[in-house]
Order: structure tokens, then sequence, then C-alpha cells
């Protein structure tokens, strides 16, 4: 099949009806035939239906039928793949891990016990993040908390372009808190509290989102210039595409940090955290110790508190949760100070940083090499003697 009938075939079942649709991302071998396919789709009523992805040279669809034409992939297609869903990585035992009620803010700043462990006030006398641009890829962000008007900057709402990033679920804001809150008076503060938060929806309510929403959140991140991005999230299945977007993002000098995910695996992570371009977290507890629910192993880069941690929350209250996201945001907030005393420094250098100036985990039995926790001041410190 020719390039221009695989077109016509595509335009057709992007229109039909039925029980059997998939939603499907089509890559192409190179940027010749993508522009072509988008020259030809675009002139078609399907187009509105259709998701552009540029940057890897793809687009998705739900498609009905869903088999695929033989001979597809011979002419101009370089892979067809699921357009999988994943979650936020929320906390699977919530008996001991889950959301507590949401509170007011108490009668005076806070720093939470996590920002206080990884001695960030330490690190403050010389950095507080300034200048930094973080993506905070997730469910939005709460513009009106007040701990956040300061560091919360311009977003995108992939799920619909015509509306803000607003955070309709709680984990984003909850993540943005623990990065860069501040306040002087009654409120929290997080580990970067002068960094900028460019809050990027990619998840519903209901904290799901599609491959193909991260990849165009990881697309704005290029275009916009951001420093890191912070993935509180995870799935089990390796995507082709979402590499290819987190290579893009690689490639652009961004640094992507993602969380490994809760179910208390010790042998393997999630994705987009198994992934080699990304710096992979793993949580602990408030005694230094990995956290039952995290996931381990030498797949992880780094671990920073997970447990029952205090941050901003929906409509201006505060809330405690525990995972891999939340130890995710505090490695979030501390490469953005290290960037802010050294922006040259790129994900292997910050990698390298991270582990060797980390404090060592005590874990039972004989290791060649014992897991680190994030220690800010530090890798700061570290991070600033680096030669630029």
């Amino acid at each position: 099949m020719e390039l221009s009938q695989f077109i016509e075939w595509l335009a057709e079942a992007a229109n039909g009806s039925g029980n059997d649709k998939r939603k499907l991302i089509i890559r192409f071998t190179s940027p010749r035939d993508y522009e072509y396919c988008v020259r030809l789709l675009g002139r078609k009523p399907v187009w509105s239906r259709l998701q552009p992805m540029p940057m890897i040279q793809a687009i998705a669809c739900t498609l009905s039928p869903a088999s695929i034409p033989d001979g597809a992939m011979l002419h101009g297609i370089g892979t067809i793949e699921e357009d999988t869903r994943m979650s936020v990585h929320t906390p699977l035992r919530k008996t001991s891990t889950g959301l507590q009620p949401a509170r007011k803010a108490k009668s005076a700043p806070v720093i939470p016990w996590g920002v206080r462990h990884i001695r960030a006030p330490l690190a403050w006398k010389k950095t507080r993040g300034e200048r930094i641009r973080i993506g905070v890829i997730d469910t939005g962000a709460d513009y009106t908390h007040p701990d956040l008007k300061h560091c919360l900057s311009h977003g995108v709402n992939i799920l619909n372009r015509y509306l803000p990033p607003d955070d309709d679920n709680g984990h984003g804001t909850h993540i943005a808190g623990t990065i860069a809150a501040f306040t002087r008076s009654r409120g929290m503060i997080g580990v970067a509290p002068l960094a900028f938060v460019h809050p990027v929806k990619a998840f519903d309510q209901l904290g799901s989102a599609f491959v193909s929403d991260i990849i165009g959140g990881i697309e704005w991140c290029i275009e916009n210039n951001m420093h890191i991005i912070n993935m509180s999230f995870g799935m089990k299945t390796y995507s082709k595409a979402l590499e290819a977007a987190i290579r893009a993002a690689h490639q652009s000098g961004i640094i992507v940090i993602a969380s490994s995910g809760n179910e208390g695996k010790r042998g393997t992570i999630d994705y987009p955290a198994r992934l080699p371009q990304v710096i992979a977290v793993g949580a602990t507890t408030r005694q230094g110790r990995i956290a039952p629910f995290s996931n381990a192993g030498k797949q992880i880069d780094i671990y920073a508190p997970g447990e029952k941690i205090y941050s901003t929350w929906l409509r201006g209250r505060y809330n405690e949760l525990s995972g891999t996201s939340m130890a995710t945001s505090h490695v979030s907030g501390v490469v953005a100070l290290m960037l802010s005393r050294n922006p040259a420094l790129n994900v292997q250098q910050v990698k390298t940083l991270l582990k060797r100036h980390g404090k060592p985990i005590p874990k039972p039995g004989r290791q060649t090499i014992a897991p680190k926790e994030v220690h800010a001041s530090r890798s700061v410190i570290a991070a600033a003697r680096r030669k630029r």
C-alpha cells in the first residue's frame, strides 16, 4: 500500500463507527513523509479529530476498524502502537499512605518534614532556585492558592487548549507546592521557593492520561524552554513514541525527573522512569529508609522523602500524601537549586552529583553500592564547584 492510499484509508477509518475503536500513535519514517501526510489529511474534515505530534513525526488517532491494512508498515510508516493510558503515581495502600482530610493553613509558615530532612533550608543560603523553569506534567495546579501565586507561571491545558491548566484533581497542586511553595505568613515553603512552576495539564480529573497527551506536554516544555520536567506518573508498558519524545527533551537540554512507582517491587520500576534519559526517583520514610510502597532497585537513581508529605491542595488548603510522586517533587526542587547555581549542568552531571553527594540509606544485608537519599545542601555546593 502506498502512503497516499494509507492516508485515504486512515481518513475513512477515523470517521468510521463501531465498538472496536482503538486509539493509536502512528509514527512516520521521515519528516518528509510526516509532512506529506499532514498536508493531505489537513484538507479532510477528519483532521480536527487527529492529534499531530511534529516533534516525533507522528499522529494520534482513534480508528475503526481496529485492524491496520497489510503493507502499511512498508511505505512511509515507521511504527504503529497503542496510545496507552497511564496514571499519576498515587498511593496504592490507602490505609497507611492515603489521602488525609484537607486542612486549613497553620498559624505560622511551615517547612514540611521532607524539605527539612533533605537539608533544603541550608541550601537557601546559596540559592532558592531563582530563574529556573519547571514544567510539571500532571493534573494542573490551583492558581488561586496563596502559597503558589508567586511561583505559578503560564502553562497549558493539553486536554483543552482553550482552557487554563486548572487542577480538578489535587495531585498537581500537591506536587507544585513541594517544589516551590512560598509564604511570609501562614502556609508552607517548598524546596526551591523562588523557582517558577509551569503547569502542564495532561491528566484528567481521575488522574489519567494518554501517552499522546504526555508527548504533547513534553513538546510544549521544549518549545517554552523549560529547564526541568517533573513526571510524577508512570505505566508498566514501554512506548517507543514516549521514549522518542523524552529523547528530544534530553537533546534540548531539559532534565527529566520521574517517579518509579508505588507497588513495592524490588527489581523493576515504571516507565518513563526506567528510560536512561530520565532521573528515576524512589521514596523514603521519615526514618530515611526505603518506603515499603516504593519500587526500588538498581534502576533508581536517587531516593527522596515520600511518606506523609504535607503540601498545598485545592481551594487554598493542604493535604498529606504518600508516594514516589511526592519524592519526585523533592528531587525536582533540589535540581532547580543546583541549576540555579550552575545552569550548565547536563542530566548526566546532575545524576552523578545527586548520587555522589546523597546520604547513604541503611539497608540490611551486603550490598556493593548503597542507595542514596537526596541531600540538597551537599548537591548545591557540589554543583557550584563543578567547572562551567
